[in-house]
């Protein structure tokens, strides 16, 4: 389908020449007959002036019309190098007085000279006619004087001159066609060009596209093309990124469920193999969350912005669903989790599948570095921007490790928890996407962190939350 559409060069070509080959058709047309026009005047003129001069010589000779025009002369009038003179005098009546009585009659009715066209002899022939009184008697009878002509000099001339006006027409509209054909092809170069430089390039390479030399209704079309390349270079980058961490990151997981498998298939005693297969079982506990969580970051990345579903939502009670999921995994530590909501709704614009697992990854690791018996406190507020805090009692991250605990893969070094160091990371690009601010500090009871996200509010929804509060 795509090698019959047509081509930027066809098109152009033909919006240029098909007007300019109606133009000539046209131009053709007019000087055709104009020069028919021009062609029958000059000969026409010929022809009356052989009338008249055959009026000359009818005259009465008695009571009766006679016409006295000798042999010598009439072959002399009649003589034509190309065509053949006919003539005929007529009385009102038709009866034909000298010349060719078979001559047709052109009916001339007035004392002017008329034209008319007829077919003599076999062939087409041009007729003048004049109607006057005969000479030598005042008030006689009229006479019709009739000649008659064939085409043959006026086609000659006719087809001189068409051809004299058409073929520099035709030579005009071949030159003009030569030069559109030189001028597209000249314009359409720098396109070639970009084609050719974008054809030669690797699969890998996404750098921009030189726009130079461009034409300017071609160039936000490379601009375009240079945007795409910039994001899909992002995206691709990305997806390189993911797959190495992913890699890294899957392969011990990976060779401690093949150690666990081992050891369980060479146990003999039942109560071994049921350990293994404990053991076992948390691995792959272990291997599913890693799993979900780089999942969770490919689908959070910055570049996917446009697939979240965006919408106002109550933000307080969003976070008091999401944090009373961990009510039990609390409780088997024996960590007091507390939720601190504000008094009204607070409306947000956000995604309600992504702030939900941006909570739950706060909470889980708050609850995960807790010790037992420690304090973990969920806080909303409201205001023109909205903020959730995540307060816990686990080790306190130095000042100087506080940004890079949200980087991949990133984990303390004297941390001996469980973790893949890829819960803040997605917690931070969930945050980017909602245009969030997320910070870390000491926290204020001086044990352990606060984890703090501030969103951008909506304009007018605060007396709004107020009044659906009321």
């Amino acid at each position: 389908m795509a090698a019959n559409q047509p081509t930027l060069r066809s098109q152009l070509l033909r919006g240029m020449l098909v007007p300019l080959s109606a133009l000539l058709v046209v131009g053709v047309g007019i000087s055709y007959f104009v020069i028919g026009a021009v062609t029958e005047d000059i000969y026409d003129g010929e022809l009356s002036e052989i009338a008249r001069e055959l009026t000359l010589h009818v005259r009465y000779a008695g009571d009766d019309l006679a016409f006295d025009l000798s042999q010598d002369a009439e072959r002399t009038l009649l003589l034509d190098e190309f065509d053949k003179i006919y003539y005929a005098i007529r009385t009102e009546d038709g009866r034909t007085i000298a010349g060719e009585a078979g001559l047709p009659q052109s009916g001339a009715a007035r004392r002017e000279m008329t034209y008319g066209n007829g077919v003599f002899a076999g062939q087409p022939v041009r007729i003048a006619a004049l109607r006057l009184a005969a000479a030598g008697r005042p008030g006689s009878r009229a006479v019709v004087v009739e000649v008659a002509e064939t085409l043959v000099k006026r086609n000659l001339l006719a087809r001189k001159l068409l051809l004299g006006f058409a073929l520099p027409q035709v030579l005009l509209i071949l030159v003009a066609a030569a030069l559109v054909w030189l001028g597209v092809g000249r314009g359409l170069a720098p396109l070639e060009r970009l084609r050719g430089a974008v054809a030669e390039r690797s699969h890998l390479d996404m750098s921009a596209v030189e726009a130079e030399g461009v034409p300017g209704e071609v160039r936000p079309l490379v601009v375009a093309v240079n945007d795409l390349m910039e994001r899909l270079g992002a995206v691709l980058e990305f997806q390189g990124r993911f797959i190495a961490d992913a890699a890294h990151q899957l392969r011990t997981p990976v060779a401690g469920l093949k150690a666990h498998l081992e050891v369980a298939l060479r146990e003999q005693n039942l109560e071994q193999m049921k350990r293994g297969l404990a053991h076992l079982y948390i691995s792959a506990e272990r291997l599913s969350r890693l799993v979900a969580q780089l999942l969770s970051l490919a689908r959070n990345e910055p570049s996917t912005a446009r697939l979240a579903n965006f919408a106002p939502l109550d933000f307080n009670k969003l976070i008091f669903e999401a944090t009373m999921e961990w009510v039990a995994d609390a409780y088997k530590k024996k960590i007091d989790l507390g939720f601190e909501g504000a008094e009204q709704p607070v409306i947000i614009n956000g995604d309600p599948a992504r702030l939900t697992e941006l909570v739950n990854n706060l909470v889980d690791n708050a609850v995960r570095y807790t010790q037992e018996g420690g304090r973990v406190t969920v806080k909303v507020l409201a205001g023109a921007r909205p903020q959730v805090s995540v307060s816990d009692d686990g080790p306190k991250i130095p000042v100087e490790e506080r940004d890079r605990v949200f980087e991949r893969f990133h984990r303390l070094l004297d941390n001996r928890t469980e973790g893949s160091g890829l819960g803040l990371a997605i917690v931070r690009e969930i945050a980017a996407l909602h245009e969030a601010e997320i910070s870390l500090a000491d926290d204020s009871d001086g044990v352990g962190n606060t984890f703090t996200v501030t969103f951008p509010g909506i304009a007018g929804s605060s007396s709004g939350a107020e009044s659906e509060a009321a």
